[in-house]
């Protein structure tokens, strides 16, 4: 499939500023984040398509190489964008979170915030088996990230008489100014410098964090992928991210799921696809044989007379539907093996049916 202009899919000019660029695909971003549009999947591609676009126009080797020599001028050039690479919606989650430091501040609409500042969002990546895709597991996993300090209760300050309100604001971790032109009057907020934007000063520092409040540590975290998740789809846990300084709210973490390759089955969405080797006999005649599947060993019937190539559809046998009911359908492609090698007697055999009539491809 041929991909759109970059410059088209953002709507900006070519010759468009670093900050235009990353105007548009803020708007873009909002729009079509999957938080927003959830199990909209034109929405999903219209996010991973703008985050493609963001990641070369806004490094300036990329876009220079790209607005040289187009797409091809890409190939094997690095991340994001490139011939033979699939941007998938975790490079995109990843894309969004660096280049807006988190969902919290680009949702926030740019608002000014008051309080402690709340703590960074994380990604991990987790891999799952396709046997896990379709039962659903419970992954525990462990990450280094902010904690609250335990010396200090997550406040910064060796003791409650350490604190000071921050006389510039009050507290309120943001300060208002007001102009007036012959339009009217405009009230522009922005985060306290002096305190910023916390609303406290620490004056005497906790020894144990330096009076961040908090500290780095290693911990582990209780994931529960269902089934139906494949690759590119996340989980998003609620305040399991960094804690934030000065006890603000903690960030969120993403855990980005991450399908193995299995050893017998492709999965094509939530149908699986399995090989089956049948001996020329089985092919003509027909034959009951037994195969695996997900949940153990099945019996398939084979009609005489199948054809290398068929499809058989074992129905239900595949992956549960993630946002419903049901679930896919085991595919079993058929292969007729011929051997390398045969016996006198079994030549023998082959050449007294050859002549038959039924034995032709034109018959």
């Amino acid at each position: 499939m041929k991909k759109r202009d970059y410059y088209d899919v953002l709507g900006v000019a070519k010759g468009a500023s670093p900050e235009d660029v990353k105007k548009a695909y803020r708007q873009m971003a909002m729009k079509y984040h999957p938080d927003r549009n959830p199990g909209d999947k034109a929405a999903e591609e219209k996010f991973k398509e703008a985050a493609e676009a963001y990641e070369v126009l806004n490094d300036p080797e990329k876009r220079a190489l790209y607005d040289q020599y187009g797409h091809d001028g890409l190939r094997g050039a690095g991340r994001g964008g490139f011939e033979g690479f699939d941007f998938d919606l975790s490079d995109a989650l990843r894309t969004f979170m660096e280049g807006f430091g988190g969902f919290g501040d680009i949702f926030g609409g740019g608002r000014a915030r008051s309080g402690p500042e709340r703590g960074n969002d994380l990604q991990v990546r987790i891999q799952i088996t396709l046997e896990e895709a379709a039962e659903g597991v419970e992954k525990k996993i462990k990450l280094k990230r902010q904690v609250p300090c335990d010396a200090c209760g997550g406040s910064g300050s060796k003791s409650e008489s350490g604190l000071q309100t921050c006389p510039v604001c009050k507290g309120a971790g943001q300060v208002r100014q007001v102009s007036r032109s012959f339009l009217g009057q405009f009230v522009n907020i922005t985060p306290c410098r002096n305190c910023g934007g916390q609303g406290r000063i620490v004056k005497n520092p906790c020894a144990e964090c330096g009076g961040q409040g908090r500290r780095r540590a290693e911990v582990t975290v209780a994931i529960r992928v269902p089934a139906g998740a494949a690759t590119g789809n996340y989980i998003t846990l609620r305040g399991e991210g960094d804690a934030g300084p000065l006890g603000g709210a903690d960030g969120d973490l993403y855990a980005v799921i991450e399908e193995k390759a299995h050893d017998h089955f492709e999965r094509h969405g939530d149908d699986i696809l399995y090989d089956l080797k049948i001996g020329v006999h089985q092919a003509v005649l027909g034959d009951e044989i037994e195969v695996p599947t997900l949940k153990g060993k099945a019996k398939l019937f084979v009609e005489p007379g199948t054809q290398p190539g068929k499809i058989l559809r074992m129905k239900g046998k595949g992956i549960p539907h993630l946002h419903g009911s049901g679930a896919g359908d085991q595919l079993v492609r058929v292969e007729v093996w011929i051997p390398h090698r045969i016996s006198k007697t079994t030549r023998e055999l082959f050449l007294k049916i050859a002549g038959q009539k039924e034995m032709s491809p034109e018959a």
